[in-house]
C-alpha cells in the first residue's frame, strides 16, 4: 500500500494539529479563515487548555500549530506555550507580530521547541495593508527585526498567495534570506471572510501556472501541502502530500474546543465533536462519525474522466464546499478549467455560510502595546 493510501485511512494521532486559542484579534484581515475579531466568552479555560495539552502529550502529538485570531492576545498565552514546550509538545504559533517587541523576542528566543511564524501578505505596505489592515506591514517588520536582533533563529514568514502578490514571490524569498528565515506560502481559501474576498484575490489561471513553476524552482519553500491541485499541470509533482488530509492527518480545535476536519472548513457540516465531551479529543479523533466517513474510500465523481485525477486528487475540499461545488467535483481552481465551468452553474444564493462570525462591527485601530 502506498503512503498516500495509508494516510487516507487516518492515523492514531494527527500529523498536523491546529489549535486556535482565541477569536480575539486586533486586525480584520479580509481573507481571515475564522472571521476573527471578537473573543468568544465560551473559549476554553486555562485549566481546560492545560488538560488538552496533557492529552496531546499522551497521544504523542509532536507539534501543535497555535493560531487565532491573534493568540498572543490571550492572557494565559505564555503560560500555555511554556507548559506545552516543557511537556514535550512542540509549538509553532502564527502571529501578526503586533505584540512582539525586543523584550518579547528575547523571551521567545530563550524557549526550546518553539517556532514563530509572522504573517505578511505583501512585500510593501500598499499590497499588504490592503489585505491585513493599515499599519500591519510596519508591525510585522518590527517583529521580524526584533526576532532577528534577539538571535531567535530561523523564524517563518508566512504568505497567503493572492493575485496581487504573486509577482512578489522572489522578493519574499529575498526577505527570508535577509532575516535567515524560512518562507512559507499557502493557498487562499474561500473560507470565513475569505468567502467574500476570494473572487477578487484568487490568482488567475496564468498566475496558477506561475506559482507552480516558482514552487518547483524553490523546493525549500514550505507550502503546508496546499497547492497539490497544481500537480495536474503534469510536469512533476510538488514536494509534499498530494491529498486532502482533512480528518485523516490534520484537524483543527477552535477556541471553544470544537474539533473540525481541517483549518479551512469551520462549518457545522465538518464539526466532529468537542474536546470537553466524554473521551476528550482522543475520542473525537479516533471515533467520530465524520472522521470515519472522511477516511472511507472516496468517489472520483465528476473528475473520473480526467486523466490528471491521480496527480491532483480532486483538489481542496474546503475550496469546493464554500464555492458551492460538490465534494466529489472539481476544485474551483482546477488548472484544466473544469472548476470555472462548474462555478458558473452554482446558484450564489445557496452558498454555504460560515457557522459563526466573530468579526468586529467597526474597524479597529492597530497597536503594538502589550
Amino acid at each position: 500500500m502506498s503512503l498516500t493510501s495509508e494516510l487516507k485511512l487516518g492515523l492514531q494521532a494527527p500529523i498536523c494539529l491546529t489549535w486556535e486559542l482565541t477569536y480575539a484579534c486586533n486586525l480584520a484581515c479580509v481573507h481571515c479563515l475564522s472571521s476573527s475579531g471578537r473573543r468568544d466568552p465560551k473559549e476554553l479555560s486555562t485549566r481546560q487548555a492545560i488538560d488538552l495539552i496533557d492529552e496531546m502529550r499522551a497521544l504523542q502529538v509532536f507539534y501543535v500549530n497555535i493560531g487565532g485570531g491573534e493568540p498572543t492576545i490571550r492572557p494565559d498565552f505564555y503560560q500555555l506555550i511554556d507548559y506545552a514546550t516543557t511537556n514535550d509538545v512542540g509549538v509553532k504559533f502564527s502571529t501578526n507580530g503586533s505584540r512582539i517587541d525586543s523584550e518579547v523576542a528575547a523571551r521567545l528566543s530563550s524557549m526550546d521547541y518553539l517556532d514563530v511564524q509572522i504573517s505578511l501578505d505583501g512585500i510593501d505596505a500598499d499590497t499588504n495593508d490592503a489585505v491585513r489592515g493599515s499599519g500591519s506591514h510596519a508591525m510585522a517588520t518590527r517583529a521580524m527585526d526584533a526576532l532577528a536582533a534577539a538571535d531567535f533563529g530561523p523564524f517563518k514568514i508566512s504568505i497567503v498567495v493572492t493575485r496581487h502578490n504573486v509577482d512578489q514571490l522572489d522578493d519574499f524569498a529575498a526577505m527570508a534570506d535577509h532575516y535567515g528565515a524560512i518562507l512559507r506560502v499557502t493557498r487562499l481559501r474561500p473560507s470565513g471572510r475569505g468567502a467574500d474576498s476570494w473572487h477578487d484575490l484568487r490568482p488567475t489561471q496564468d498566475q496558477q501556472q506561475q506559482i507552480y513553476r516558482w514552487l518547483l524552482d524553490k523546493p525549500d519553500v514550505l507550502t503546508g501541502d496546499s497547492f497539490f491541485h497544481l500537480n495536474a499541470l503534469g510536469e512533476e509533482n510538488l514536494p509534499g502530500l498530494n491529498l486532502c488530509g482533512a480528518g485523516r492527518v490534520v484537524c483543527l480545535i477552535d477556541p471553544v474546543g470544537d474539533v473540525y476536519a481541517c483549518p479551512f472548513v469551520l462549518h457545522d457540516h465538518f464539526k466532529a465533536g468537542n474536546v470537553t465531551s466524554a473521551g476528550g479529543f482522543t475520542s473525537v479523533w479516533r471515533d467520530s462519525d465524520l472522521f470515519r466517513e472522511l477516511r472511507e474510500p472516496e468517489s472520483e465523481g465528476a473528475c473520473t474522466s480526467c486523466g490528471q485525477y491521480d496527480a491532483c486528487q480532486g483538489g481542496c475540499m474546503a475550496a469546493k464546499f464554500f464555492t458551492g461545488l460538490p465534494l466529489d467535483g472539481p476544485d474551483p481552481e482546477c488548472v484544466s478549467g473544469h472548476g470555472e465551468v462548474a462555478i458558473k452553474a452554482v446558484n450564489p444564493t445557496l452558498l454555504p455560510q460560515p457557522t459563526s462570525n466573530h468579526s468586529k462591527p467597526m474597524p479597529v485601530a492597530l497597536t503594538t502595546k502589550r
